[in-house]
């Protein structure tokens, strides 16, 4: 069985298309529906209905779904493993990461490890905590990093670093520098969208008081980091972010920081695996790379 075959019928699995599955692995339609219909004269079965435009995997396609991810991973491995024979680990590491790790804390971590490491590229995608999730559920990628922990069995969390949330406003609005949390419910908010490690950690802060989300005067619901910053920004309200994505507008005097007098609000970062997927040679020292940058890091 040629393994680019099951490269072709993963991406058409996933895009569910035959279009996107050629534009993403620059080939022909009719070169990608070659392969397929190989790999169906193969296994003697169907394993994409069309209906019209769109095609839908049959229970087939779900059965080998999963089989030729693991072969690709393994035919990949083998690359790696013979790479260690010149004393060099190579290939691509995809990295899934929620919003702060991604954009903040993992950048110079992939830095230095590219330093042992130069043929190692890197790709980071960047979603909220449960996107990320999600993915690895679905084996779309094979670690993340994420500021929230859902309860899944099938899941390994690893603690990566510590972060502490911090209520931020213009320097001009009228608020003092310390409040209680009850205090909150005064003063217009913009915050993250649901699914949101930030949005999360800050609901579960706000219900161990006693106070919901629907307590909150709530200006603005944004996608994004930077958007609740620039939001921040032009004076719509005040917000509750890492102290990592706004250290330099806290330095700066851009923003100002609104101490809490009766709550301290940090979470953690989690590395995340699949308990069942075995890690390919790249991803193993990189893995191992991470949990030695994770000793006790703090907010700044």
């Amino acid at each position: 069985m040629d393994i680019h075959h099951l490269k072709v019928f993963v991406s058409v699995f996933k895009n569910r298309s035959f279009s996107r599955a050629s534009e993403q692995l620059n080939l022909t339609q009719p070169t990608i529906s070659d392969h397929i219909k190989a790999l169906e004269e193969n296994f003697g079965c169907r394993l994409f209905d069309r209906l019209g435009r769109t095609i839908m995997p049959t229970r087939e396609a779900e059965l080998l779904y999963n089989h030729a991810v693991d072969i690709i991973e393994k035919a990949e491995n083998l690359k790696e493993v013979m790479g260690k024979f010149k004393n060099e680990i190579t290939g691509e590491i995809i990295v899934g990461a929620s919003t702060i790790p991604g954009t903040y804390l993992i950048p110079p971590v992939i830095a230095e490890f590219q330093k042992k490491y130069p043929s190692i590229t890197f790709s980071i995608i960047i979603s909220d905590s449960g996107g990320i999730i999600e993915k690895i559920l679905k084996h779309e990628i094979i670690i993340g990093l994420t500021g929230s922990r859902l309860g899944n069995n099938r899941l390994d969390y690893i603690p990566f670093m510590e972060d502490e949330l911090t209520v931020i406003s213009l320097p001009s609005i009228s608020i003092p520098s310390s409040i209680r949390l009850e205090s909150l419910k005064e003063f217009p908010m913009v915050i993250r969208e649901e699914g949101s490690g930030t949005r999360r950690e800050m609901e579960k802060i706000l219900d161990s008081r006693g106070i919901s989300p629907d307590d909150l005067r709530i200006a603005g619901v944004f996608g994004s980091t930077d958007a609740v910053k620039q939001a921040v920004k032009a004076g719509m309200g005040i917000a509750i972010l890492s102290k990592f994505a706004v250290r330099d507008e806290l330095k700066y005097k851009i923003f100002k920081e609104v101490k809490l007098s009766d709550m301290h609000m940090k979470r953690k970062f989690y590395i995340v695996t699949h308990k069942k997927r075995a890690l390919p040679a790249a991803y193993s020292a990189f893995l191992s790379h991470i949990k030695k940058s994770s000793n006790p890091v703090k907010a700044p």
